[in-house]
Order: C-alpha cells, then sequence, then structure tokens
C-alpha cells in the first residue's frame, strides 16, 4: 500500500460524510466480532496469505448489507480506501496503521483523538487523520501494551511498551492526561543505520568515525549523552558493531529498542517487568544491571541509564568489565557527568562526593554528545574524554572534538566544521595499551 496520507477517509478531520461513515465503521467492526461463524474462519486463516483477502471480503459483504437502502455515494477510491481504514483497524492501530507504514515517518505524536503529529525529517507536520474518539483510541492504545505484558488503567495511567517491529510507545491516559489519550510512536529503521551513513549524513566525519572504531575495540566505557529524539539510540547500535563478534554481550533496557542482537549469537537481552495488579513482580532495571555480573558478560551494554542503577553500571566497569555503553539524557558532555554523579548518590551508598567522582573517572573513558539542529539535522557536537578530578575536585572532561557551526547557516541547511583538540595523553596510553596504536591523522590538532 502506497505510503503517505490518504485524504478521503473515515479518519480524516472534516470529511463531509464523516458521522455516517463513523457509525458505518463501528458497525462493520463489531460485526466481525460478533458474527461467530465468520470469526473462526477468519482465525483458522490468520497466519497464512489466505486472511487479508478473506477479511476484505468480508468487510465488503457487511458494508454493502448495512448501506443497502442508504443514499452514501461513495466513489471506488473513497470506498476503497475506507475498506482499508476498517482493515487498519482490525488488523492494527487504526489510523496510525498508515503512517507506521511510511519509511518517511520517523515518529507519530498522537495529541487525543483528533490531533496526530508526525515527523519527517526531522520537523513535526500535523496531519489530516483522526480517531474516531477517545475510546477507539484507549482501544488502540490496548493493542499495543497487551502483547508485551503491560497495562494501562486509571491506576496505571503511563506506559512505555514497543511493538513487534520494535517502535517505542509511550503512552499516557486520564487522569493525567488531561486532553487525551496521548500516544508517542518512536519509529526505528528497517535497516539500521552504518557509520558510513552517518558520515553521508554529515553527523560525524570519518575521522571521529575511525576513532570511535578503535576505541570500541581498545574496550573503553564510553557513555553517549543527548536530548530527546538526538539520535542516542542510533549510535549505541552503531558503535556495537565493532565489538568482536565473540564478546559476550548482555543488554540491558527499560524497553527493549536496541539491535545489537542482529546477526549475533552470544547476546542476552533483559528488560524490565512492571508490577502486576496487585503491585508486585516487578523487576527494576537496577535489578537486571545487578544480574548481568552473574552471567559473564564481556560488554554491559544499557540502553539508558535515569536512576540508581547507574552506581551498579560503573561498579560492573571498574571490576572487569570494560568496553561497555549507555546511553543518558543531558545538555552536554560535562552535564552528563553531573548527571551520572547525581544519579550515583541517589543510589544511596554513602560514599562521599570525592570518591563517586573517582568512581566515576575511573570507570567513564569517553562521553560522546549528540545534538539536534533546527533544520532537523542530527550530529555530534562533542567527543570528550574523563579524565582524574583535579585539585578542585572536579572531574575533568577534555574536548577532543566540537562541532562549530557557521554563524551564516540558512535556517534549513546547518553548516559548520568539527574542531580537533588533539587526544590527551592518559586516554592515547590507555587505547595503545591494548595494542590499538592511533594513526596519524589523529594527532595533528585543529583537524576540520
Amino acid at each position: 500500500m502506497a505510503s503517505g496520507k490518504r485524504i478521503e477517509s473515515v479518519f480524516c478531520i472534516n470529511h463531509p460524510r464523516a458521522a455516517e461513515l463513523e457509525q458505518l465503521f463501528r458497525d462493520i467492526v463489531r460485526s466481525v466480532a460478533q458474527d461467530e461463524g465468520a470469526y473462526n474462519k477468519l482465525n483458522k486463516e490468520k497466519n497464512n496469505n489466505k486472511y487479508d483477502r478473506l477479511l476484505l471480503n468480508f468487510i465488503q459483504e457487511k458494508f454493502n448489507s448495512l448501506t443497502d437502502g442508504m443514499d452514501l455515494k461513495l466513489h471506488g477510491e473513497e470506498k476503497k480506501r475506507f475498506f482499508e481504514d476498517v482493515l487498519d483497524d482490525i488488523k492494527g492501530l487504526g489510523p496510525v496503521e498508515q503512517l507506521l507504514r511510511d519509511p518517511e515517518v520517523t515518529e507519530i505524536m498522537v495529541n487525543g483523538p483528533n490531533c496526530i503529529f508526525v515527523e519527517k525529517g526531522g520537523k513535526n507536520c500535523l496531519t489530516p487523520l483522526r480517531f474516531i474518539d477517545r475510546e477507539h483510541l484507549l482501544s488502540s492504545i490496548q493493542e499495543i501494551v497487551g502483547p508485551v505484558n503491560r497495562r494501562i488503567d486509571i491506576s496505571s495511567p503511563m506506559v512505555d511498551a514497543r511493538l513487534p517491529n520494535g517502535s517505542r510507545v509511550n503512552a499516557v491516559i486520564n487522569p493525567v492526561a488531561l486532553d487525551g489519550p496521548y500516544l508517542t510512536i518512536r519509529k526505528f529503521p528497517e535497516n539500521r543505520h552504518s557509520l558510513e551513513k552517518l558520515i553521508q549524513f554529515g553527523s560525524i566525519t570519518a575521522e571521529i568515525a575511525e576513532f570511535f572504531r578503535i576505541a570500541v575495540q581498545a574496550r573503553l566505557n564510553i557513555m553517549i549523552s543527548g536530548g530527546t529524539g538526538t539520535g542516542k539510540t542510533t549510535m549505541l547500535n552503531v558503535l556495537s558493531e565493532f565489538i568482536s563478534p565473540e564478546s559476550r554481550i548482555v543488554i540491558v533496557e527499560d524497553t527493549a529498542e536496541l539491535t545489537i542482537h542482529k546477526g549475533r549469537k552470544n547476546v542476552c537481552r533483559l528488560e524490565v517487568r512492571p508490577a502486576n495488579l496487585e503491585g508486585k513482580g516487578e523487576i527494576s532495571i537496577r535489578q537486571l544491571v545487578r544480574n548481568t555480573l552473574r552471567m559473564r558478560p564481556d560488554r554491559i551494554v544499557v540502553g539508558e541509564v535515569r536512576g540508581e542503577e547507574a552506581f551498579d553500571l560503573v561498579q560492573a566497569m571498574n571490576t572487569g568489565h570494560d568496553g561497555s555503553l549507555t546511553t543518558l539524557h543531558a545538555n552536554s558532555c560535562r552535564d552528563a557527568l553531573h548527571r551520572l554523579e547525581a544519579m550515583v548518590i541517589m543510589a544511596g551508598t554513602n560514599l562521599t562526593q570525592e570518591s563517586i567522582r573517582d568512581l566515576i573517572t575511573s570507570a567513564i573513558n569517553l562521553v560522546v554528545h549528540l545534538a539536534r539542529f533546527r533544520d532537523g539535522s542530527r550530529k555530534i557536537v562533542e567527543v570528550t574524554a574523563v579524565e582524574p578530578a583535579g585539585a578542585d575536585g572536579k572531574i575533568k572532561a577534555v574536548p577532543l572534538w566540537t562541532y562549530s557551526p557557521d554563524s551564516v547557516s540558512v535556517k534549513d541547511n546547518i553548516t559548520g566544521e568539527y574542531l580537533f583538540h588533539g587526544i590527551p595523553e592518559q586516554t592515547r596510553e590507555r587505547i595503545e595499551a591494548q595494542g590499538y596504536p592511533l594513526p596519524e591523522m589523529l594527532s595533528t590538532q585543529n583537524l576540520k
């Protein structure tokens, strides 16, 4: 089915026959569930190629039966799109299903039943699509969270989940969502971005990419920071490509979305479990991080550190699990280190601030910061080496590369250059001690 918005649809805003089409839509969807004979027949064919055809025939039969005698004149294309909308609702997530199929859409943002935005090319735009009402939207949310053993209700009105294709989902309902329900779907490309692709996009230079390859192979611990939608998960996936195939990787995530496991055998994936209806059975990300140490990992990858688990991760990095990777939300490399320090304090370790900073500087070797620009582009804007605290007690964040945007950049095309500040001696020694000498091109400062 072709991608892109459809303008003559039961889910489009201001359709001239919207009320009649909505009621017809409800009646057809309800009839599929209530017609036991048809339901059983369809269910038998659910996993083969006949299912779509049989379901479409059933929808057409019901449409003809229900519209007999009605003055509802739809031309061929309108009728086809209406059938597609019903199919999308029965098989998928209603009006957002076509957006999930559109390869240009990277994010879907539903602000209540009548307002659906998408992100394309790094920019947000309003679509003409909508859900019939709040109950219709809530039904689609329940279709998402049920299969992954998550729940959303009045007592638990927020949920993180994932779709079968790996897309990340967040949903919020009343009483928290005042005009909701709200649904946000972060799509991930079917084909993973490679480092070469990021170079083509201008998100990174060949010199920085080569340094990352060496840093990962030399088992430096790397933390990736940035705001929402800056590409942290993509960068984490890309860096994982340089981990040797024989390495045993244990991945810990709040909601599974990393694709490090693709093509690898020695990978274990762990995902948190929320509490059940009785408030029991929760397995936190901190518990999972602790458990990784019993699984004989060569590398530990935590999708995102958000709280107390930061202490357990830096402990692991300091106890022979070099080459670990993680991400966190922050505004700069230095801010990322401050946030990590605050998270370790949250764990209630009774360590002094000096001891915590020593723990962090021994654990984290590199911080990579990404940003999203007004033209929709995402770039690495800072690569920093972490060194022990100085006389002032503060952790040293030594810049390796910084991105400098041109002051004359036009609105829709940000340009700039990367300034190379050199590789600190301690970082160079750490890398070369692992048998990975740095190439000559990484020895010259002010490299553009």
